[in-house]
């Protein structure tokens, strides 16, 4: 399994949700983020000019089998544009080697003699 993460302009989010769900990816997470780079944005306040170091980005975030990776990873570089530095898409894809739910997470408590103490729940 791999989680498949990828940092798009916000117009950009709509098309490539539209392209995943198309593909078959039931659960994206969306984040809104703010990252500094290359891309220097620039704004007119009350006619001066000033530097935004940091810009509003979002980050989707997907898990995918392993076979499904090559086609998840050109789905969202397809929607997102040509993905030039200053389109500002980045796609990083990290291996899990475990997913949990957090129900599967829980010890149910035993049946404890007067006197003992419980272990740690996770």
């Amino acid at each position: 399994m791999k989680k498949i993460e990828a940092i798009v302009q916000p117009f950009h989010v709509e098309a490539i949700k539209k392209a995943l769900s198309e593909t078959g990816v039931a659960v994206v997470t969306l984040s809104d983020v703010l990252t500094m780079g290359q891309q220097k944005g620039r704004a007119l306040y009350r006619g001066a000019e000033y530097v935004v170091d940091s810009l509003p980005k979002v980050k989707v975030e997907v898990l995918v089998s392993n076979d499904a990776v090559g086609s998840v990873v050109r789905t969202i570089r397809l929607a997102a544009g040509p993905g030039t530095p200053v389109d500002g898409t980045g796609i990083i894809v990290l291996p899990v080697d475990e997913e949990a739910s957090p129900s599967s997470q829980l010890r149910q408590p035993t049946n404890l003699k007067q006197g003992q103490r419980r272990s740690r729940y996770f």
